[in-house]
This record gives structure tokens, C-alpha cells and sequence, in this order.
């Protein structure tokens, strides 16, 4: 299994391009799902959650033709509503086959989901709000099992803001019988851009990007092509790295609309952060400042950008306070940044940072894929060499990242 070994002491510097958004990705793939004709993705990630899915998709009989940085998804044969425990372990994102599935066939049969062990992820709201649309649905030998003949439009209020919950139920809803009004829907732009993409596929979708969306059902939707959005947390992941290392660089190819409670947390560290039309560019402070944060449902500050800035508080000037309230166990990253000297305290979904003068290189283990990318931060600023166990978590979430950090003057390898 492949290890990364990082020599720090470097300050990034330089500049790379942001990949498409892994988050946006997975559930504009399935939304494919909803019609015969052909649907053409551009911007997509190489990353493994991706392959992952495609090759999902291609044992139900969808043809999956790529080239580059495009796919191009043709469901005219899908003859297989099925996801298989195989292919459904590494990866919660499958769930987001249930709905389109249930709505284009009539049933779908998905194996509970996995992905990052970050506390329980249930998936009991998409289960209620297909119940309520008409589908009959149980939970039977580890499969979701939906069954219907048409989905019927309905009033869906999730008792919790979920994005993939509102996904699903929103490409279900495209086409059921009638009017769907989710509530409490998910705010993400990942959402906007699946509602863009469906609205190009001749979807009646209205409230994106709001904690109301309405979807009018049609009998059918038509092929697109669509661009997918910059990776905001991958933008985030590299403006982090650039601020603790004391660096200066410019992203290109993603926004910092996307962003804004990132950006101003940054800001608040000390960084001069530029914003562009397209391109974002950092430039840190002799020192940072630590800044404290609550995670919360976006607009507020993203629970995927949590272990990043608790490396960067480890190094920072004074003491911070992160409360996690997203997930109840995604403070796992805290053991192994404390195995490089940092100064953490738990206490329940509470985390106090107390800035360090100095980390030093050690061996770490990555215990899911953001906590990977804190890991790789404060490695990058250690005294000495710091290894990086267990690394697949990376691969899942960040295109070609020892590749980008050395544009940027990290010193980075892959080991086995």
C-alpha cells in the first residue's frame, strides 16, 4: 500500500489548477441515470470515488465512454437497478443511485453505503421522503429495496439538512407525478450545480441554493452536456497548506464565491487573500493567528474544512476553539497531529487548539479523507520527515496531489 513521505520546511509557492468538484461530481454521474439519451460531463476529477461510481453505473448497463477530463454516460440499456455491496463499501456516494433508479424504473436495489468512518451518516431520510412519495421501501440482508410504479410529488421536510438526501430526493422528484416541495433542503453549491445540470436535462427545478426547492415532474428528461463546478474544499485544502507554510500562490480554474466562510476565516489567521473572477491567490503572514470555528450547514463554515484548520491553528499564534457539529467522530486526525507535536485537547465535539512553536516529522496514519489532507498539511510545515500511512483516502478525494504540491516547491513522494 502506498505511503507519502514529506520533507517540510518549504513554503509553497507558485501556481496549479483546481479540479472539478469530487462532491458535485458523484451526483451529477447519477443523475445520468434519469434518461436515455446521452449525457456528456466535462471538468470531471481522476479520482477513485469517481471510477468507483462509473464503474457502478456500468454494471447496471449505462456505456461510460472517457476521454480526458470528460465522460460521456448513455442509460439506455440500464437493465440492472442494482449496487452491489462490492462496489458500495468505499463509498456513501452510491446511495445517490437510489433515487434516479427508483424514479426511471420503478425499483432500485442499493447496498447500505460506507466511506470515511466519521461517525453514523444514516440514510433515513432519502428513505422517508421516497416513502412519502409513494415508494415502498425497505431495508432487507443490507439493501435498501424501493419498489413503485410512478413516484408521486409530495411535501418532504428532512429533519436534518442533509446534501445527499436533498439530492437524491430532488432527482426523484424530476420525475414523479406532480409537484415535490423539499424543506430544509441543503444550501451546498454542489446542489445548485446538479439543479443546473438538471434544469439543462428539461427538469422543472426552482429554489436551489435555498432551504426551499420545488420540482415540477415531467415523463421525461433529454441528454446535456455540463461543466462541473470547482472542488471548493480542494481550493480550501490548498490555500490552508500555502497559509502554514508561509507561502504565496494563486488557484486557477475556481472562485472564491464558493468560499466566503473559508476565505474570511484566512483572513482573520492573517493571510492577504485576492480575489479573482477565476483564480484565487494567498500570500501568509510571518506568523498566524488562530482563529476559531463552528462547523455548520453551508453557508456557514464547512465540516470538510475542519482537520485542515486545526493544522493550521496547531502552528498558529494563541488558541483556538473548533466545535464540531456536523459529525460526532471527526476529531480522529487530533491523535495523530499531536504524534507531530501539536497541543490538542478534546472534550466531547470540542476541540482547543493551542498554537506550537515547531512540528516535528513523524509516522502518521490517515484515518479518513479530509482528516488525510490535515495530515499532509502539517507535514508539510514539520521539522524533518513526516510518512503518511494509509494514503487511499487521498487518491479518493484530491486529483494528482503529490503532482501539485511539487509544481508548488513541496518536497513530496509516494513510497511503497
Amino acid at each position: 500500500m502506498d505511503k507519502l513521505l514529506i520533507e517540510g520546511g518549504v513554503p509553497l509557492a507558485g501556481e496549479i489548477a483546481i479540479s472539478g468538484a469530487k462532491n458535485a461530481a458523484l451526483p451529477l454521474l447519477c443523475a445520468a441515470l434519469l434518461t436515455r439519451e446521452p449525457v456528456t460531463f466535462t471538468n470531471v476529477p481522476k479520482l477513485n470515488d469517481v471510477g468507483t461510481m462509473l464503474k457502478l453505473l456500468a454494471q447496471m448497463g449505462v456505456k461510460v465512454a472517457r476521454e480526458a477530463d470528460s465522460v460521456t454516460l448513455e442509460a439506455s440499456g440500464l437493465d440492472n437497478p442494482v449496487a452491489p455491496y462490492e462496489l458500495v463499501k468505499t463509498m456513501r456516494a452510491s446511495i445517490l443511485v437510489l433515487g434516479p433508479l427508483v424514479a426511471r424504473c420503478g425499483e432500485a436495489k442499493v447496498s447500505l453505503p460506507g466511506g470515511c468512518a466519521i461517525g453514523a451518516r444514516p440514510v433515513d431520510q432519502h428513505i422517508k421522503g421516497l416513502t412519502e412519495m409513494g415508494a415502498a421501501v425497505a431495508v432487507e440482508h443490507g439493501y435498501v429495496h424501493a419498489r413503485t410504479t410512478r413516484l408521486k410529488g409530495a411535501r418532504l421536510f428532512t429533519d436534518m439538512v442533509t446534501v445527499t438526501g436533498t439530492e437524491n430526493l430532488m432527482m426523484a422528484a424530476c420525475l414523479a407525478d406532480g409537484e415535490t416541495v423539499i424543506e430544509n433542503a441543503a444550501r451546498e453549491p454542489e446542489v445548485v450545480d446538479l439543479a443546473n445540470c438538471l434544469v439543462a436535462m428539461g427538469a422543472r427545478v426552482s429554489g436551489a441554493g435555498s432551504d426551499v426547492i420545488r420540482i415540477q415532474g415531467v415523463a421525461s428528461l433529454h441528454g446535456t452536456t455540463h461543466r462541473i463546478m470547482p472542488d471548493r474544499i480542494e481550493t480550501g485544502t490548498y490555500l490552508c497548506a500555502a497559509a502554514v507554510t508561509g507561502g504565496n500562490i494563486r488557484l486557477t480554474g475556481t472562485s472564491a464565491s464558493y468560499l466566503d466562510a473559508v476565505i474570511d476565516k484566512l483572513m482573520d489567521a492573517g493571510c492577504e487573500v485576492i480575489q479573482e473572477r477565476s483564480a484565487i491567490s494567498l500570500k501568509a503572514p510571518p506568523r498566524l493567528t488562530a482563529v476559531s470555528l463552528r462547523t455548520s450547514p453551508y453557508p456557514a463554515f464547512p465540516t470538510d474544512m475542519q482537520a485542515q484548520f486545526m493544522a493550521l491553528n496547531a502552528v498558529a499564534d494563541g488558541t483556538a476553539v473548533i466545535r464540531e457539529t456536523i459529525f460526532e467522530n471527526r476529531y480522529m486526525h487530533a491523535v495523530e497531529l499531536i504524534r507531530l507535536g501539536a497541543d490538542i485537547r478534546i472534550d466531547g465535539n470540542t476541540a482547543v487548539v493551542r498554537g506550537v512553536a515547531k512540528l516535528d516529522g513523524a509516522t502518521v496514519m490517515a484515518t479518513d479523507l479530509r482528516a488525510s489532507a490535515s495530515l499532509v498539511i502539517a507535514g508539510l510545515v514539520a521539522q524533518g520527515e513526516t510518512l503518511i500511512e494509509r494514503i487511499y483516502h487521498l487518491d479518493r478525494g484530491y486529483e494528482n496531489l503529490g503532482q501539485k504540491l511539487g509544481a508548488l516547491g513541496a518536497r513530496v513522494r509516494r513510497v511503497k
